[in-house]
């Protein structure tokens, strides 16, 4: 581990720049990793310029030598651009495949070569994911990394190069066990909590509750396929299913500790960050095993299903045995301390500093 006093060798911060949104209520998975990194980014060592509309995190907005670029109702790519080049950052982290992150690589070759991109891989590599723009990041990056050993073999298999594997975490102050004293509702709850989306199959977790009408199911988030869903649900007289929303860290946390499983039928992902927050609640899953998410370890902490009939066959495992969830329970909180934020800032503060010394050295990193 790279020591503070080691740190200290540099005579400048080191300067990143993220097309990451600071504000608070943004709970897009990949602007929560980016905050719970900056959050914790020693202020002394990094100077982190971010992008905020309104009421960014108070840690970050808090944070010493941190700068809030302003985004506007138009013309953002432009704007964003020229602070970028005008303050040569040392490194751009974390591209979003955006017309910024596109802005900036046909600059880049121009007037920021000494910024080294470090592109982190979130979603699985396929025919669909990997073209184009995400291609491009991969490519052109000097650094990759990948949130799961999966999608980092995705990676390797589309590309040719391993990616070292960077988990996220879960937040500890909204995600966190029930006390012993937990309410036992009247009915078995289990809970979906994502985006509603195509590739999400959220209607799968519809069909669930037709066939276990003794539980009550509760879906959270927001998204196109909403409708079909509520339609489906009155159509299949699923009196057991509760729509509860758009909700925030602190809301999710809370239904986390009141549901008894964690059901999540998505069958395109890269390491979903809600699987951390379900096993730091202690609540066991039932997932897809297509993406082989290393939060859930099969039969401890929940199960990985190949098909939809094992899906159903596992969640009834679930409900039908009390004894099983508490077991499973108290594995998957001690599984979750693997997914700790402090940890992971830490990781990526050495990747920061080592790709600078690098640079420094006249030695930029190409690839992993």
């Amino acid at each position: 581990m790279t020591n503070r006093r080691s740190m200290t060798r540099h005579s400048r911060l080191i300067r990143i720049f993220t097309p990451s949104v600071a504000d608070e209520a943004n709970t897009n998975a990949q602007n929560l990793t980016v905050k719970e990194v900056v959050a914790r980014l020693d202020p002394e060592l990094f100077h982190v310029t971010m992008i905020s509309s309104r009421n960014p995190d108070p840690r970050i907005a808090q944070r010493k030598n941190t700068t809030l670029l302003p985004y506007y109702e138009h013309g953002n790519t432009l704007h964003l651009l020229l602070r970028v080049i005008a303050a040569r950052p040392d490194i751009y982290f974390f591209p979003r495949y955006g017309p910024l992150d596109r802005a900036f690589l046909r600059a880049r070759k121009y007037v920021s070569r000494n910024t080294a991109l470090i592109t982190y891989v979130v979603m699985m590599m396929n025919e669909e994911t990997s073209d184009g723009a995400v291609g491009r990041l991969i490519r052109e990056a000097d650094r990759v990394y990948a949130n799961s050993t999966f999608v980092a073999g995705t990676v390797y298999a589309k590309f040719g190069l391993r990616p070292d594997p960077v988990y996220d975490g879960a937040d500890h102050r909204f995600f966190f066990p029930p006390s012993a004293e937990k309410h036992t509702p009247v009915r078995t709850v289990v809970l979906y909590a994502g985006s509603f989306q195509a590739r999400k199959r959220v209607e799968v977790v519809v069909q669930q509750a037709a066939r276990r009408p003794d539980a009550e199911f509760r879906l959270a988030g927001r998204g196109v396929t909403e409708p079909a869903c509520r339609s489906l649900a009155k159509q299949l007289s699923c009196t057991n299913v509760v729509f509860l929303g758009h909700l925030t860290p602190a809301q999710l946390g809370e239904q986390m500790r009141e549901a008894d499983v964690f059901l999540f039928p998505s069958m395109l992902e890269g390491h979903p960050q809600v699987l951390i927050q379900a096993i730091a609640c202690g609540l066991p899953s039932v997932v897809m095993s297509v993406y082989r998410p290393d939060a859930i370890v099969h039969g401890e902490t929940g199960f990985l299903a190949d098909d939809d009939q094992e899906l159903a066959d596992n969640l009834d495992i679930l409900l039908d045995r009390s004894e099983l969830r508490q077991r499973m329970s108290a594995a998957a909180v001690l599984h979750a301390q693997r997914f700790d934020w402090d940890r992971i800032a830490q990781e990526w503060a050495e990747v920061f500093q080592e790709v600078v010394r690098q640079n420094a050295h006249g030695r930029p990193a190409t690839g992993n």
